[in-house]
């Protein structure tokens, strides 16, 4: 029986099978600002690299009969598309393998890929979720922390409005995974629910969330910083950066903090949840700096109102977690809390430098495979490769859960 050619149009839809199998973060956030890039390259505009997806505008209730008309405010977040793959070398003799033949070796070369892609997803819900809860160090494996930590995570975000709309997901660790698992396992789940958990050993979709579990999932380490951090310095303060008294040690970019006084409010009608708000540190601080940057911005009044007051003079803010210490970044999230984008590639016409080339795309996820050849050595070159990009376009309604 002759071989079956592995040409590049099968080894681009086996790569782009392994990719969708192995992206559990990936295939729960919004995909459709993709459509951004391709739809106007059909109309005759290319958007390049970067696009900035608009947020919808937020308006305050008026009272009474008289009109208040009110400017129409749309913030922007970018989305920035970077390039990247695998390359793979076969001699002659091993390019005529039949794909069963190959598919190891496309698999190897495709866990490479999709695991930097979901490795810089979730590195980007670490940077930019804002809202925290857990306790470093304790693991919910029993019945009371288990249900803690997802009513927990669901809490927030329902204090944030994210929809209860089926698309609520909670991506975890390893050793979250197997804390809840065995926190749940003697609850008052259905038998099949039961089943699946016992028979796979992670976490079967129940209390309004869709479970995944994740060894991408990223790891914060905390600053020298003292968690009960240095006082506030001025009132009335807004914006993305906070004044404070010299600091006594670092904090790190991604670092979470409370501000005295400053409580979270619905987005919607302004009232305080009662729960401090959190902020994410955008860049590193250096010790004695006097300011912090903060994301989001804090805003105390109008449509776009996120805090209670501003924070008190003289007190102290606070960073969650223990100095210098580490805690993985679970994350729970609605899926229109993070974007991701993958944009077809350009292929070049075969005999154009290739010997074959193919682009598959399926769920929004794709990828190109261009094969060319090494005359001397009598090598055949595959590259595999993928264009795409992150953004965290709601933030607020993520919550990382820290273990």
């Amino acid at each position: 029986m002759s071989n079956t050619i592995a040409t590049c149009s099968i080894i681009a839809k086996e790569a782009l099978a392994v990719l969708e199998n192995m992206l559990p973060f990936a295939s729960n956030v919004n995909r459709e600002w993709e459509d951004e890039f391709t739809g106007n390259q059909k109309r005759g505009y290319s958007p390049g690299l970067t696009i900035n997806i608009k947020r919808p505008p937020r308006y305050t209730y008026r009272a009474g009969r008289v009109a208040v008309p009110q400017g129409t405010v749309e913030a922007t977040v970018p989305l920035t598309l970077s390039q990247g793959g695998c390359d793979l070398n076969f001699t002659g003799s091993e390019r005529t393998v039949s794909i069963q033949g190959m598919e190891k070796k496309i698999q190897a070369a495709m866990a490479s890929v999709a695991n930097e892609i979901d490795r810089q997803g979730l590195q980007c819900a670490r940077l930019n979720t804002f809202n925290v809860i857990g306790t470093p160090g304790t693991p919910p494996n029993t019945q009371a922390l288990a249900l803690q930590a997802v009513l927990g995570v669901n809490q927030r975000l329902d204090e944030m409005a994210a929809p209860r709309d089926r698309n609520r997901n909670f991506i975890m660790n390893p050793a979250l995974n197997a804390a809840v698992v065995q926190g749940f396992a003697g609850m008052f789940n259905g038998q099949s629910t039961l089943e699946k958990q016992f028979q796979k050993g992670v976490m079967v979709d129940s209390l309004g969330l869709a479970y995944g579990m994740d060894q991408n999932v990223d790891t914060h380490t905390n600053g020298s910083q003292a968690v009960a951090g240095t006082n506030v310095n001025g009132a009335n303060q807004t914006g993305s950066a906070i004044t404070v008294v010299g600091l006594g040690g670092t904090i790190t970019k991604g670092s979470r903090i409370t501000l005295p006084g400053v409580f979270a409010v619905n987005p919607q009608t302004r009232q305080s949840t009662g729960t401090l708000a959190q902020w994410v540190v955008t860049a590193d601080v250096a010790a004695a700096a006097t300011s912090i940057p903060i994301s989001p911005a804090l805003v105390t009044s109008g449509a776009f109102q996120n805090a209670s007051a501003s924070p008190t003079s003289g007190s102290p803010f606070t960073i969650f977690g223990t100095v210098s210490a580490s805690y993985g970044c679970s994350v729970a999230f609605h899926e229109d809390a993070f974007t991701l984008a993958m944009v077809p590639m350009y292929a070049p016409a075969e005999k154009k430098g290739v010997i074959d080339v193919a682009t598959e795309s399926y769920k929004g996820f794709n990828i190109k495979a261009t094969e060319f050849y090494d005359g001397i050595n009598d090598n055949y070159i595959i590259r595999l490769d993928v264009l795409f990009g992150w953004a965290a376009t709601y933030p607020e309604l993520a919550c990382l859960y820290a273990t």
